[in-house]
């Protein structure tokens, strides 16, 4: 068989440049989604005068999102949406190495897109500011919602990111039945808003953190720190406890 060509190799090597560009914008789009709706629902909807949607309804706001892009971006990109996923799949043995780069970039640009059209948006209201707002940041000590400090949000994020990562794993496992990951997963992070929202706003996602942020500056960025290191330290964990579950005997 004949060697390809130099122009057959460097069709090759746009065809997989365009392929992976295709992908993270698509997760550009999906982590837009998820900070401009999760968020969103938090800072225009949630303590609105008697009609505000609470804490349920921002935990349900944030799975919502994450349920709608798994089925409209899922089959194009996989809708990680969060730089912990991301690495708990590549740890996982799910993902690629080589796309992790891209797909963590283009997380966290859809993150701070989506939260500077919320900014624009949030601004309109007279006496609107973001830092005293809080403009949904997480954070703890006294930038917690319930006033838990450090060592509580710490744990939080690990172990609620480490239980997203093991739904996710498990709903997408071959042998899982299919079809039906999405709502599993969107429920999950459902879930573990009801639970973290009043220790720290919960993040479980350096990227949705890193959006809001840096829009309030100061104390957020100061804290940004611990939700990075805790979420991506629960995914890892997470993949390698569900390589050895999930393992086939």
């Amino acid at each position: 068989m004949d060697s390809p060509t130099i122009i057959e190799k460097l069709d090759n090597y746009r065809g997989k440049i365009m392929t992976i560009l295709h992908r993270a914008s698509a997760e550009f789009l999906g982590t837009f989604w998820l900070v401009f709706g999760g968020c969103g629902s938090a800072v225009l909807s949630a303590a609105f005068p008697e009609v505000g949607i609470g804490l349920l309804g921002v935990s349900f706001a944030f799975g919502l999102t994450v349920l709608t892009m798994a089925y409209a971006i899922g089959h194009i990109s996989g809708c990680h949406l969060n730089p912990a996923v991301s690495i708990g799949l590549w740890v996982g043995g799910r993902f690629s190495a080589k796309e992790l780069a891209p797909y963590i970039a283009a997380q966290v640009a859809g993150a701070i897109v989506g939260a500077g059209v919320l900014y624009l948006i949030a601004s309109g209201k007279a006496g609107f500011d973001a830092v005293s707002s809080g403009f949904a940041a997480n954070g703890y000590g006294e930038h917690s919602p319930g006033q838990y400090g450090m060592f509580s949000a710490l744990v939080a994020e690990l172990v609620l990111t480490f239980m997203f990562l093991m739904i996710i794993l498990g709903a997408t496992d071959g042998r899982a039945p299919a079809g039906f990951a999405p709502i599993a997963i969107g429920l999950g992070l459902t879930l573990i808003h009801l639970i973290g929202i009043p220790v720290d706003n919960l993040s479980v996602n350096p990227a949705r953190s890193t959006g809001p942020a840096l829009f309030v500056g100061g104390w957020a960025l100061a804290q940004l720190w611990l939700f990075w290191l805790a979420p991506i330290a629960g995914a890892w964990l997470a993949g390698k406890a569900y390589r050895c579950l999930g393992a086939n005997k």
